[in-house]
């Protein structure tokens, strides 16, 4: 799938799959690639991945045909910029809340080269710019994918106009950011939490904007949540999918040989 067919999917409703990638072992993409996912998520967040390692995952799953969603360390758009340079099909921003940050995205996911005032207009009406000019950066950046983070009450609240802001693709809840700034940090069956993943879910659909949450603690909830309206799925991630395997089989091991 595409980077254009990944944005057209989010927007009118139809699931896209996708998961964590850490690993930075050369036989691990085309491994991915089987799985069957749509694009890959890559975190430099929390995963401490220098620049030049990146672009090397970036270059290998781009050249297989899954673009990575790169999730930068904070919400500014020359970090977006510089991950887009490496490779980057697209960007998540981490812990959005306001429709001013999701401005400063869509400008360099999706008006990229254009900087300064040419870009602070272009991001206010895109009728601005000349119709070659406009033609060009659309054609240029058509593919690359914008994600948020949705992580707070404040960006709950400030919902409908984030969602307002064209540009935006999707929104992604992250539950553990989430759970603390609700007061119930790690209760992910609390009523609450619920409530919260099912009122995201719902502005972000009546906006036509994607809706998802990172989710690694059980399928059963996971489904659940997807079938409440969440279309991009971002399953788990390779760490934890490798964790919870091994030890449920060292398990089984040590339970069959009495050990």
């Amino acid at each position: 799938m595409t980077g254009r067919d990944i944005i057209k999917n989010l927007h009118e409703g139809r699931r896209v799959y996708s998961s964590a990638m850490v690993s930075t072992s050369p036989l691990w993409p085309n491994l991915v690639k089987a799985a069957g996912v749509d694009f890959v998520f890559v975190d430099t967040e929390h995963t401490p991945i220098d620049r030049q390692t990146l672009s090397w995952i970036c270059q290998t799953y781009q050249a297989l045909g899954l673009p990575p969603v790169v999730r930068i360390p904070c919400n500014d758009p020359f970090e977006a910029c510089k991950a887009l340079d490496a490779g980057a099909g697209g960007i998540i921003g981490p812990y959005v809340e306001t429709a001013d940050q999701v401005r400063g995205l869509v400008g360099a996911v999706k008006w990229r080269p254009l900087k300064g005032k040419r870009l602070d207009d272009a991001v206010r009406d895109p009728k601005s710019m000349e119709p070659e000019l406009r033609e060009y950066l659309e054609k240029r950046n058509g593919d690359k994918i914008l994600i948020t983070n949705i992580e707070s009450v404040p960006a709950i609240q400030n919902l409908h106009d984030i969602c307002s802001v064209p540009g935006l693709d999707a929104v992604l809840i992250g539950p553990h950011d989430l759970s603390c700034s609700l007061g119930i940090p790690e209760q992910y069956d609390h009523p609450r939490f619920d409530e919260a993943t099912r009122t995201i879910f719902r502005i972000a659909r009546e906006h036509n904007v994607g809706a998802g949450i990172h989710f690694w603690l059980g399928l059963e909830q996971e489904i659940i949540w997807s079938k409440a309206g969440g279309n991009l799925v971002m399953h788990s991630s390779d760490v934890a999918t490798y964790s919870r395997t091994l030890k449920s089989e060292i398990e089984q091991l040590r339970k069959a040989l009495g050990s």
